[in-house]
């Protein structure tokens, strides 16, 4: 009964449910103020985000590539476009049977086998719900007949878009590159969130080295779409920001002037304003069509390109690396006055061949009966080789290394593209590195004529004229002058870079070189002087020959009795106007055997039309 009692204590339990109540409502009070900040995200922090989310069964948002920026040379031209097309996309997460599919798909629209093939490795390192396209440039025959039937392909649309364009084709190849679909590899080296629905990338030359001015920044739009997956209407849209367009220093006519002088031949042409390192003039011959690389180009087509005996892929202007031959000469030259070794009016006697003192081998010069008395002058207007053996012989390989390089032999020239190669300027200690022998007196000799293991680019030695032209000094090479950022209807100058000069003892000097090659065109007995009979204005120059493979020394070279690709490359260098050079160039002719007679005139046809054709360049 007592028990009983006790556990009628009011007070007690009143207190024990007071204690229950408020345990209760502060576990009420902490569940509402979870939920009211729950409330608060979803309603106002991330509101925007979770309206997305909670949409994206009928809104997508679709990356949108931006314009890339266009390329023209100095006066305007067009050299890069992007002009319209269509293109076949398909979302694989949207299809059902992707085989079954693509069979009807060609049914109605020509896809090639290259085109499948790309496709699949395409799709296999996207995700589902992206885009992919199959086909481009679909004709307008193609786009009718698809969307007559495009209610059979779910996941399958056309997008109206752009692609890169060539429109000067071939003239601008070797300089510009070219854009390409983006590989596996690149897909990998590129920023994913700025590339998203880009489909190209520069692969070659200009197009590559300035990718990040002239690809832009992509943009997005919010697409309302049905249950297949097909745009209803745009929503919002994010613009992307078109790239930046760009204006070289070529000049697409002059381009166009040196591929008919080099006509069939297979060489190069390079040339260069030296008061400021603008390349005029860049050209590679035989070359290819660059619009065939945009958007893939067939198997057999890119075989027939790289199977090709003339190698139209191959880029000589910038990769081509040759003998140098006589074009060094008026280097040597200046290093034997640089060095003390020789003076200008001091002579010799050149016979028809050079002997190393106790020693059997003859070192022949080019021209059977030797070249009889000469100086320096007479010796680089008519090229004697014998004068030259002497002279580097005299200098020294280490002299001659260390003389040659500071006009740019054997080293990147750093201009504004890709792939560019480094050429050889050979010394011992370079040939220890490479080939693990020693060095030769007799490597000397020959390599002070521009042969043995010298190579040089015809980009190398466009550079090297214009550092004879300016007296040491000139500019780095480049292609692009000019920048105009989206927006702007003008374009901003890039200043030219001084390269370091060139000290000579004497700056007289320069005049020797100077007046010597001058006179190879303009003397009477110059190696070069038919291209000089009518010429409007002075030109200096030196003209090269460099042999394809050697010769026993007891035998006689006949061009007519050798096959074409053994023949000499014909090489020659040059600046104009001589008082107050604007321009200079080399030009490289594989096999053409003279420089005189092949390089040279192709040479003075580009000088022709530079100098006396007017306005075919702007600043000028």
């Amino acid at each position: 009964m007592a028990r009983r009692e006790a556990l009628k204590n009011l007070r007690l339990e009143f207190l024990l449910y007071r204690e229950r109540a408020i345990i209760s409502g502060i576990l009420v009070a902490i569940t509402f103020l979870v939920l009211l900040t729950r409330l608060y995200d979803l309603q106002i922090t991330n509101h925007a985000h979770y309206q997305t989310r909670s949409q994206e069964n009928h809104v997508r948002i679709v990356p949108v590539a931006p314009t890339r920026g266009l390329i023209f040379d100095r006066n305007g031209v067009l050299l890069a476009d992007n002009t319209p097309n269509y293109q076949l996309v398909i979302t694989p997460g949207q299809v059902k049977d992707m085989t079954r599919l693509l069979v009807d798909l060609q049914e109605l629209v020509d896809i090639e086998e290259h085109e499948l093939e790309r496709f699949y490795k395409t799709i296999k390192r996207k995700q589902s719900f992206q885009k992919t396209p199959i086909k481009f440039n679909l004709s307008d025959e193609e786009v009718a007949r698809f969307a007559v039937n495009q209610y059979k392909f779910g996941g399958v649309e056309i997008e109206a878009n752009s692609t890169r364009s060539y429109p000067l084709k071939n003239f601008t190849a070797h300089a510009l590159g070219y854009v390409g679909r983006i590989n596996e590899k690149e897909q990998l080296e590129v920023d994913r969130q700025n590339y998203n629905g880009t489909t190209h990338i520069g692969k070659l030359g200009i197009e590559k080295y300035y990718e990040d001015l002239l690809h832009g920044k992509v943009g997005y739009q919010h697409e309302e779409i049905n249950a297949q997956g097909r745009k209803q209407r745009e929503l919002n849209k994010n613009p992307p920001v078109p790239g930046v367009d760009i204006q070289l220093s070529l000049v697409a006519e002059l381009q166009e002037v040196a591929l008919n002088a080099l006509g069939e031949e297979s060489g190069a042409v390079v040339a260069m304003d030296p008061n400021n390192g603008e390349i005029l003039v860049f050209v590679s011959n035989p070359n290819y069509d660059p619009n065939d690389f945009v958007n893939g180009i067939g198997q057999k087509a890119y075989s027939e390109l790289r199977d090709s005996e003339t190698r139209p892929l191959f880029n000589r202007a910038l990769i081509g690396q040759y003998p140098p031959g006589s074009t060094i000469k008026p280097i040597v030259a200046l290093a034997g006055l640089q060095y003390d070794v020789t003076c200008p009016t001091k002579t010799m006697y050149a016979g028809p061949y050079f002997q190393l003192p106790g020693k059997s081998r003859r070192y022949r010069d080019w021209k059977k009966g030797g070249h009889g008395l000469v100086n320096m002058d007479s010796a680089i207007a008519q090229s004697c080789d014998v004068y030259f053996y002497d002279l580097g012989n005299r200098l020294g390989i280490d002299r001659m290394h260390e003389f040659l390089g500071k006009f740019g032999l054997g080293n990147l020239t750093q201009l504004d593209t890709v792939g560019e190669a480094r050429g050889i300027l050979p010394s011992p200690e370079w040939k220890k590195r490479a080939r693990g022998e020693v060095w030769f007196p007799g490597e000397t000799v020959i390599t002070s004529i521009g042969q043995g293991y010298m190579l040089a680019t015809p980009l190398q030695l466009a550079l090297m004229t214009a550092k004879i032209a300016k007296r040491g000094s000139t500019f780095q090479p480049r292609f692009v002058r000019a920048t105009r950022v989206p927006g702007e209807l003008s374009f901003t100058e890039i200043e030219p870079s001084p390269l370091p000069t060139v000290p000579l003892r004497d700056d007289d000097y320069w005049d020797v070189i100077h007046q010597s090659m001058i006179n190879v065109v303009h003397a009477p007995n110059g190696t070069a002087r038919k291209i000089g009979l009518d010429a409007q204005y002075k030109i200096a120059g030196k003209t090269g020959t460099a042999q394809v493979f050697g010769i026993g020394q007891d035998e006689e070279y006949d061009a007519e009795k050798i096959a074409k690709k053994l023949r000499d490359h014909a090489l020659f260098v040059a600046y104009a106007p001589a008082e107050n050079p604007s321009i200079a160039i080399a030009v490289v002719v594989e096999n053409g055997g003279s420089g005189s007679s092949t390089a040279a005139p192709v040479a003075r046809t580009v000088l022709d039309a530079y100098l006396l054709k007017d306005n075919i360049v702007a600043s000028h």
